[in-house]
């Protein structure tokens, strides 16, 4: 069976949980957790980034920034995973969903203003696929409306807009680090920070409300609790697997781009007979391969194309349930404007196996059933 996924590996990760655990430094903010806190800060240039337990916790930590509450409404695609929403959720505040475009499948940006009310506090753009959304666009209408913007870049690390790293160009970026993504400590995020003046209550929050950084530092002789937080430290010895990683991104970004190239290569003849579509990549977007998806006639084209590559030892998925048509985003938020591209989206896409280390030969194999699907349809 060809895997979905397969967590990368580069071969240093044992050899620096060992460093970890020798230091007997393991509970986080260690001498690894500071190495990835500035890998993400010198590739994307924001004034501070810190490790998370989670993509989902670093939304979480950017929702309680933002200061959203009861009575506030954020804006975000309801073509999505539930984290986005959920940060937002617990926070109080009520969600309005859009539609997204037919191209990149990320929020459309030119639906958002219409969106907007008095009480609308964040707009959360989705960097679906790690290609980025139209952030110079919906930068504007975020400044002209004073409000702030959080980058769901879960999907998006190496990832840039014009030249900018995806999650750097909003007020908050949210990175996850799960076993899913390209670069993984299993469980795992970061929450970056553009603004300095915010950094300080950011390293409150992420230790339990205290000032436990600042005492660390010597900048002040106890710790005590001062603001809301919650436990958002990861481990140093998921911090070690990581910072192994992140030493060889290129080489890991490099593969898996190959892969990508590879099935686009492979499956554009089908697509030029108009029986699939392919991604598609802005020419102000590089990508950094984190998903090949192809999408099909219908749900149900889609449905038995994924039972064929099953048979034929090949495991493909689909995603998302559209959050708006789930019984918790009826009750927490509503849906402005028509579903044109959501639901069709979510019935007609299927994701590829992508991981670093797919090798062409089974890039090949997959296209070749894939083709063969569809020459016996």
């Amino acid at each position: 069976m060809i895997s979905f996924n397969v967590p990368p590996y580069v071969g240093k990760e044992q050899e620096y949980i060992a460093e970890a655990i020798a230091a007997h430094k393991i509970c986080g903010d260690g001498a690894f957790t500071k190495k990835c806190n500035k890998w993400i800060e010198d590739k994307t240039g924001v004034s501070k980034a810190l490790l998370t337990t989670a993509c989902s916790t670093a939304l979480d930590m950017a929702a309680i920034l933002t200061e959203v509450g009861p009575g506030d409404e954020v804006i975000l695609p309801s073509f999505t995973f539930v984290s986005t929403a959920n940060a937002f959720v617990l926070r109080g505040a009520t969600l309005v969903f859009t539609d997204i475009r037919p191209d990149t499948q990320n929020i459309d940006e030119k639906l958002i203003e219409d969106a907007i009310t008095d009480r609308t506090k964040v707009i959360v753009p989705v960097h679906y696929a790690g290609v980025g959304c139209e952030m110079d666009t919906i930068m504007d209408i975020a400044k002209r409306h004073d409000i702030l913007v959080v980058e769901d870049a879960a999907q998006g690390v190496m990832s840039t807009y014009k030249g900018r790293a995806l999650g750097s160009i909003g007020d908050y970026g949210c990175y996850s680090f799960h076993e899913t993504k390209n670069y993984s400590m299993g469980e795992g995020g970061a929450l970056l920070i553009k603004d300095e003046g915010k950094v300080d209550r950011a390293e409150i929050i992420r230790e339990k409300g205290t000032d436990r950084s600042k005492f660390l530092r010597g900048v002040v002789d106890k710790y005590t609790w001062v603001d809301m937080g919650s436990s958002y430290l990861p481990s140093e010895m998921n911090a070690a697997y990581l910072y192994a990683q992140l030493e060889e991104a290129d080489t890991i970004n490099n593969s898996r781009l190959a892969s990508w190239n590879a099935y686009y290569e492979m499956l554009s003849p089908l697509a030029e007979e108009g029986r699939i579509e392919l991604p598609v990549i802005p020419e102000e977007c590089k990508h950094n391969a984190h998903m090949f998806y192809i999408k099909t006639k219908d749900i149900e084209e889609r449905s038995d194309l994924a039972s064929f590559l099953k048979e034929n030892g090949i495991l493909a998925v689909f995603h998302y349930v559209p959050l708006h048509s789930a019984p918790a985003g009826s009750r927490f938020g509503r849906f402005h404007g028509e579903d044109r591209y959501t639901t069709n989206t979510f019935e007609r896409l299927l994701r590829l196996p992508m991981f670093y280390g797919l090798s062409l030969d089974q890039t090949e194999f997959i296209s070749d059933k894939i083709k063969e699907f569809y020459r016996n349809r």
